[in-house]
């Protein structure tokens, strides 16, 4: 079982769109994949919202969101949220793993 959050960063212009940048050249992204228990982090740009970006992030079990969030790393991305003047829409899933049979036949792999 995983958790999955998905964080819609919203700003202006193209400041989300810069704050996933900079949180990709700063080394500050790949620091996060690095920390125990996550296992997926990653942004998209949704085509019809040039002002959104969508993080994709996943966890173990809530003991790692937890630890990361108690990490050096939640100010570096406080601070980078702040530059960009960015705000949130949050949504939580937990994976079940199994994929349907009626489901299945429509994935192409």
């Amino acid at each position: 079982m995983a958790i999955s959050v998905n964080i819609y960063y919203k700003g202006t212009g193209d400041s989300a769109k810069k704050f996933a940048q900079e949180m990709e050249s700063s080394g500050t992204a790949d620091a996060i994949r690095a920390e125990d228990g996550n296992l997926r982090y990653e942004y998209f740009f949704p085509a019809n919202d040039p002002e959104t970006v969508l993080l994709i992030d996943v966890w173990k079990n809530q003991q790692a969101i937890d630890v990361h969030h108690e990490s050096p790393m939640m100010e570096k991305i406080s601070t980078l949220r702040n530059k960009y003047d960015l705000h949130m829409k949050v949504e939580r899933y937990i994976s079940d793993d199994t994929m349907p049979t009626q489901d299945a036949k429509f994935i192409r792999s």
